[in-house]
């Protein structure tokens, strides 16, 4: 499966998943949990529908191993990240190391993301 399809997908999966998180927010008016659904929305949705235009408007990256393992490093931060937020702000102390490394893994895998643009435009101008 292509970079951007993957993106598309997974964005996608985790817009529906962050909207019923919403709803089941707005229901029991329990609205703690805000931080870490805004973490969901931002970077699961927003962000990976972002890398997915940019693959499908790069070819030869859309294609290219190492941008859908950019896209699983992504979608495994953003996991342990919201999961640590929403811990964090349910009172449980014990979700700040989550916190801590599922930001650590969406900041590298953004670094790789850079590193792929800058090397592409790189090639592209060199051609």
């Amino acid at each position: 499966m292509k970079a951007s399809s993957l993106s598309f997908l997974i964005a996608i999966a985790m817009a529906i998943v962050g909207m019923a998180w919403g709803i089941d927010m707005a229901i029991s008016q329990d609205h703690s949990a805000m931080p870490a659904h805004a973490h969901l929305n931002l970077l699961g949705w927003v962000s990976l529908f972002l890398f997915g235009i940019f693959y499908r408007l790069h070819p030869a990256l859309d294609v290219a191993r190492i941008a859908r393992l950019q896209v699983f490093i992504w979608v495994a931060g953003v996991a342990i990240l919201t999961v640590g937020v929403a811990m964090i702000h349910s009172g449980r102390p014990s979700g700040e190391p989550f916190a801590g490394v599922g930001s650590i893994i969406v900041l590298a895998a953004m670094l790789l993301f850079g590193w792929l643009v800058l090397r592409y435009e790189r090639v592209a101008n060199a051609a």
